[in-house]
């Protein structure tokens, strides 16, 4: 659910707050969370896919096929995880996704669009 205009102005309140009072500990703070997230989570993927290999070796070198079956779906989901994970990564510098949207066009609160439909009934009403 998006923030408020007003939710929104409090915000950028805090955050120049934040830069006055400590330059550098908001600067660290500004998007290395979603970045270091989303390297963790490839790295995840890739140890994840060197494990399906392994079990899908044994697999065959035990001669199991529900082994090797096993250790192909492990292989395919942390490539499926490796690749979303590594094309939503921001890169170095850049705000995420989410935050370029919402400031590209703000969307307006449930209360917002009822409260405006609400006086769009009362004005025709009052005609």
């Amino acid at each position: 659910m998006p923030l408020s205009e007003h939710e929104q102005r409090m915000l950028e309140q805090m955050e120049r707050a934040l830069y006055a009072e400590d330059p550098k500990f908001a600067s660290a703070l500004e998007g290395s969370g979603l970045r270091s997230y989303t390297r963790r989570r490839v790295y995840q993927a890739v140890a994840g896919f060197l494990v399906g290999i392994a079990l899908l070796m044994a697999g065959m070198v035990a001669q199991l096929i529900w082994v090797s079956v096993v250790g192909f779906l492990v292989m395919l989901g942390c490539a499926v995880l490796a690749v979303t994970g590594w094309r939503k990564a921001p890169k170095p510098g850049e705000q995420p996704a989410g935050a370029v949207r919402r400031q590209v066009r703000p969307k307006r609160s449930m209360m917002d669009r009822i409260e405006e439909r609400w006086q769009r009934r009362r004005d025709e009403q009052g005609r």
